[in-house]
């Protein structure tokens, strides 16, 4: 009987998942190009939705990431799109297309976009996810104009931790790196760069135990004394030690992966796999540069290229 209720299911044109702003912006695109899609995601906005301000979105003077996922799902389902929020359990290939299985039913599809973002990497530690956007961040990119002649701290030793010390130390008044081995990571140039500016210092060898706050953050708590203390005073935290794509479904189903985990993809979005695309932090594409105006761009190609696919199929 199960059998029978899917077989008499309508096949979608495509199915996206992953509901951040990659697979938005290619459900707005997918429809205005009548193709039948449905957004599947476990959270929608993704990491988008962790974002306490945004101001460096085209057209959006300042936004929290919660009103700006409101306006993406707003004209998703404007457009005769339909956003569900289940867990994708597997890709099987059939005749002319896809069986997605969700942890809640399963559906039928010509092609799919993968947009599955990325998560990041988190130290768990008391008062890192209470504070997060007010005065945590993980995106030096996004959130350094707002620590402007304040003082923060970077905790990482790799190349992203490096680069995001020497952007802060461009607007803050001091940066303190902190890392929890004897050496740092990060290629030789950026450590040299480390070194030679006055505004940043390193602390090696010791991790953070907690983030302290009133209104915002004010202290952390280290598991070694810098300068005869366990505490460093300061006004925010970026927390730069990796970001993971999730591989469960890409590796099951055969997509060719990099190095690190993400999906490679051509300029159209294209996967190694006919009929499967993949667009935002989660794939190769504009240099990995995980933001949200690149996220909607290639959510926008791959949808544009699926469209084009499915007319010649």
């Amino acid at each position: 009987m199960v059998k029978d209720a899917i077989e008499k299911k309508q096949i979608y044109d495509l199915i996206i998942i992953g509901a951040g702003p990659a697979g938005l912006a290619a459900s707005i695109y997918a429809s205005r190009f009548n193709l039948k899609n449905l957004v599947l995601g476990t959270a929608l906005g993704g990491t988008l939705s962790e974002i306490f301000i945004i101001e460096n979105y085209p057209g959006v003077k300042s936004t929290s990431g919660i009103d700006m996922v409101k306006i993406f799902q707003e004209q998703v389902k404007a457009l005769g799109s339909e956003i569900k929020l289940e867990k994708v359990q597997e890709i099987k290939p059939m005749e002319n297309g896809f069986k997605i299985i969700s942890d809640r039913d399963t559906y039928k599809t010509r092609a799919v976009i993968l947009a599955l973002g990325k998560t990041f990497c988190r130290l768990n530690i008391p008062g890192e996810k209470e504070f997060l956007g007010k005065g945590i961040s993980y995106c030096a990119t996004c959130d350094s104009a707002f620590f402007h002649n304040k003082i923060v701290a970077v905790v990482g030793g790799g190349n992203a931790a490096a680069q995001a010390a020497i952007l802060l130390s461009q607007c803050s008044s001091k940066v303190y790196i902190i890392y929890r081995k004897e050496k740092m990571r990060a290629q030789d140039i950026l450590i040299d760069r480390i070194k030679s500016n006055p505004k940043i210092k390193r602390i090696k060898s010791t991790n953070l135990l907690e983030i302290q706050r009133k209104e915002k953050v004010k202290k952390i708590i280290l598991d070694k004394k810098y300068n005869g203390s366990n505490e460093l005073i300061l006004d925010g935290v970026f927390i730069e030690i990796g970001a993971k794509p999730p591989s469960r479904l890409t590796q099951k189903i055969g997509i060719k992966l990099d190095k690190e985990g993400f999906i490679i993809v051509n300029g159209k979005g294209q996967t190694n796999i006919k009929g499967i695309f993949a667009a935002g932090d989660i794939t190769t594409g504009s240099n990995k540069i995980a933001q949200i105006v690149t996220a909607t761009s290639e959510g926008a190609i791959s949808a544009i290229s699926a469209y084009n696919y499915l007319k010649n199929v």
